[in-house]
């Protein structure tokens, strides 16, 4: 499934107007993140797996360029802004899962 978000294509499983997934659908799953390999954007990593036809390439936190899109009002955050962050839109104030911590590693690439 695709569907446009604040303007951006959004791939995944049951993707909601907010970015919610089949995967994850609290009331913080709020984001969509990009990743290295396509260029596009999922609600979360099971999203990618399923419809995706490649194995999921993360991005730099040092990317400069934004990669997480707030499903509330469509901001763009950097890797760093989104994880440095404190689990919400820095525009908007909505608040962000703080379980997506767990998972940092799966989208994004630390430098060691």
């Amino acid at each position: 499934m695709e569907r446009n978000i604040h303007g951006q294509s959004i791939r995944g499983v049951e993707v909601g107007p907010e970015t919610r997934c089949a995967h994850y659908d609290s009331e913080r799953d709020v984001v969509a993140l990009r990743f290295a390999c396509c260029e596009a954007y999922f609600p979360c990593f099971r999203c990618h797996d399923a419809v995706a036809d490649h194995e999921a390439e993360r991005l730099s936190v040092e990317s400069g360029e934004a990669a997480v899109l707030c499903g509330v009002c469509g901001s763009g955050l950097t890797p760093r802004e989104f994880v440095d962050g404190e689990h919400r839109c820095p525009d908007c104030g909505a608040a962000f899962n703080p379980g997506c911590g767990d998972h940092y590693d799966l989208y994004f690439e630390f430098e060691e």
